[in-house]
């Protein structure tokens, strides 16, 4: 009997239960329906009022990205990491790379997560000083992931519910306010597209190198292959559909909310821009609406995110890549890499000081852009060896995304690339070390 349960354990998988819908409904949830409101202060502020023409540009990028990512879930459907096809399809040594690019995203999600609560936080009580609200969130958000508390899928759904109901208040309040407006011109309805007194292609291309944010995480559903129906087919199109409908809803969100905030005036706080746009539109009562949803969603992700780097960091001390003794250890009370947990409390607290919401989202798609090129080019290659003239589209569609994502990686921030750069070059030199002494993960069979 036990070594018939041993082969039934051995065989059994796990359920084809997701449906293409409900791919679509993952992809949503994971990349958060309200995700350009965080940003809006910072897209308006670098593209000069060109809020909706950046997320769209920022979606064709993403787009060209997405039928990538679906072509390489096909072809390695137990992985759905960057990392992983550029380590297969190029070298392995470029997928190391690539993956240390990816801690960094990591790393700053729940850094910028810290930063946007504490600026919310002091709409409620200004009274108390940036930096003591800095201190309180990276220490609650270490103090709750050291005794293992985690956000559930459930009450990520019921989150996602939340601020469905948050993005249809607002959406009727903007909608109020502009049929209130006296004598209304047609200019500014296209304002949010194309202002000609404030364009200009280079901060056009920087704020459409930030709108990149909206749409982190979509690379998610191609971690559900082994549980979808068709993984073949449904995978890689809930991957575009995501995209697609995010870039819509985030398009309708900002175009509204620009409309609502008069032209050319300053916000507030450029960091909670969205919530001041809310205020206006809809008084104290859906300022405060606005303002409670995100900042609880702004703690839910940044709690998710500093534990899930904190389980990468332990992954690589596991692997040998960074020092076993302190990143590769578990708590054995709560089962979870405490050392990385606090270290990354650390960092959290001492970036939020540092640096600003801007920067650190630049710096957040720093590694993003980078992942993505490797990607493409990753996909364009494979479609090469495999199919040669008979995957041209294929293969131009991937070398498209690697040229706009490489435009856009470009128009980062010189500081966000300064920093970036730095933390590629101690990757590479920890890739180096490592090689004095094992062999990377794949070169065996290269």
């Amino acid at each position: 009997m036990p070594e018939t349960t041993r082969t039934q354990s051995e065989t059994v998988g796990l359920k084809r239960a997701l449906r293409f819908r409900d791919l679509i409904l993952y992809g949503i949830i994971l990349i958060q329906p309200t995700a350009p409101m965080p940003v809006f202060g910072v897209l308006y502020q670098e593209s000069r009022g060109h809020v909706v023409a950046v997320i769209l540009m920022a979606m064709v990028a993403m787009l060209f990205t997405s039928v990538s990512y679906g072509r390489m879930a096909r072809v390695y459907p137990h992985g759905g990491s960057a990392f992983l096809y550029v380590g297969k399809e190029i070298h392995p040594s470029l997928g190391y790379i690539t993956g240390w690019c990816l801690v960094l995203d990591y790393v700053i999600n729940p850094l910028i997560c810290v930063i946007w609560c504490s600026r919310a936080a002091i709409n409620f009580v200004p009274e108390v000083p940036y930096i003591a609200w800095a201190i309180f969130f990276a220490l609650l958000f270490t103090i709750l992931n050291c005794n293992g508390v985690e956000t559930s899928a459930r009450i990520n759904a019921g989150m996602a519910a939340a601020l469905g109901i948050v993005i249809v208040l607002v959406l009727i309040s903007s909608v109020r306010w502009i049929l209130h407006l006296a004598h209304p011109t047609a200019g500014i309805f296209f304002d949010p597209l194309y202002n000609r007194s404030t364009f200009n292609t280079g901060a056009l291309l920087h704020g459409t190198s930030i709108a990149v944010l909206t749409y982190i995480g979509f690379d998610g559903i191609s971690t559900l292959t082994d549980e979808a129906r068709d993984p073949a087919r449904n995978v890689p199109r809930a991957i575009v559909f995501t995209c697609l409908i995010t870039g819509i809803l985030a398009s309708i969100e900002v175009y509204f909310a620009q409309l609502v905030w008069p032209r050319g005036a300053a916000f507030p706080d450029v960091t909670t821009a969205y919530v001041h746009v809310a205020g206006r539109m809809g008084g104290p009562i859906l300022l405060a609406i606005v303002n409670a949803a995100l900042l609880l969603a702004n703690m839910g992700s940044g709690m998710a995110s500093q534990l899930g780097a904190a389980r990468l960091l332990y992954a690589m001390g596991q692997d040998g890549a960074l020092p076993r003794p302190f990143f590769g250890s578990v708590s054995l009370r709560n089962r979870i890499p405490r050392n990385n947990v606090i270290l990354i409390g650390a960092v959290c607290l001492a970036g939020a000081l540092a640096f600003n919401y801007d920067l650190g989202a630049e710096l957040l798609n720093y590694g993003a852009l980078l992942a993505f090129i490797g990607v493409n080019l990753s996909s364009a290659l494979r479609g090469w060896r495999f199919g040669r003239w008979s995957q041209m589209f294929p293969i131009l569609v991937s070398i498209a995304g690697a040229a706009t994502c490489a435009v856009l990686w470009w128009n980062l921030s010189p500081k966000a690339k300064t920093v970036g750069t730095c933390w590629a070059i101690a990757g590479i030199l920890l890739w180096l070390a490592r090689r004095r002494f094992t062999v990377l993960p794949g070169e065996e069979a290269a």
